[in-house]
Order: structure tokens, then sequence, then C-alpha cells
């Protein structure tokens, strides 16, 4: 991994980097949040029945969504073509709450782990959204990447298997 800051120039001032250089190869990012709730709240939401309406749907459209948006959202981020976008959500009763999973992909010359990312963090955030009426205690997170391929630096998984 590189030691510098790829957003810095010389002078320290920010600034997009120029990736017409790199190669264009088939790039994949996958991230993970998760929203800890009471059981009931939990409950309320896996059954359906939140005034709000399905909160799981919502929450999966909102994170592709974003996903899509992520050069509005995070400065100094290169627009993508993305050719895939997922977002799974998994009630976990051990929580108790919400596990997301997303994946971005595609074939050009910057990665894709701040779109899996931005995904991971609308549909958590979403979440909480359409529930906090009945749970403001609700908490957000841990969220963070879980795995990325392709591009200069190659294949990187979180548990170290890459």
């Amino acid at each position: 991994m590189s030691k510098k800051l790829t957003h810095i120039d010389a002078s320290g001032a920010a600034h997009m980097v120029d990736v017409a250089g790199k190669a264009l190869t088939e790039r994949v990012a996958v991230a993970e949040s998760s929203v800890s709730m009471k059981p009931e709240t939990l409950e309320l939401i896996v059954s359906g029945n939140s005034k709000k309406g399905d909160v799981l749907a919502t929450a999966r459209i909102a994170g592709i969504m974003a996903a899509k948006k992520t050069h509005d959202l995070i400065p100094l981020c290169h627009p993508l073509a993305l050719t895939k976008v997922s977002v799974d959500i998994t009630p976990d009763e051990q929580l108790p709450g919400l596990r997301i999973e997303t994946l971005a992909k595609v074939v050009g010359n910057t990665g894709v782990e701040m779109e899996a990312l931005t995904a991971a963090s609308v549909a958590a955030l979403t979440i909480y959204d359409m529930a906090k009426a009945v749970d403001r205690g609700m908490s957000i997170g841990p969220t963070r990447l879980t795995q990325k391929s392709g591009g200069k630096s190659g294949d990187w998984s979180a548990d170290g298997e890459a």
C-alpha cells in the first residue's frame, strides 16, 4: 500500500486523482454495516408492519441509489458507470438488528470501494429513519470495507485472505 494520501498534492492541496493512465479492469468492492435495535423493533421491521412501509425494500433501494450518486456525495470521487450494485439485508436476532452487505462492481480505471461503503451507510441510515419513531436508541455500525479486487493494488480482504 502507498504511504501517501493520493488526494493531496505536493503543496498539500486537495485534488482529484487523474486516473486516465490506469488500466481498465473489473473492480469489485464489498462493504458491510449493521443497525442494532430493540428485539421488538427488529420484529416490527421483519414482519412488515412498519407504518412507513417496507423498511427492508426501501433501505435496499436507497443503498443502490446512493452507490450511483457517490460522486455527488463524496468530494473528489469520480463518477462511475457501475455495472452492478447489490444490497443484502439480513435479520440477526443475536445482535439484535439488521446486517447489511453491499457489493459494487465496475469495469473501469478506478475502484468502487466508496460506492460499496456509501451503499452500506445509506441503507443503514434509511433503516434508522424508517424505524426511529419506535426506537430512537438504534445504533449504526461498524461500517467497513470487507474486500476489494481489481486494479493496480490487487485484491484485499479484511480477514487477510486475498
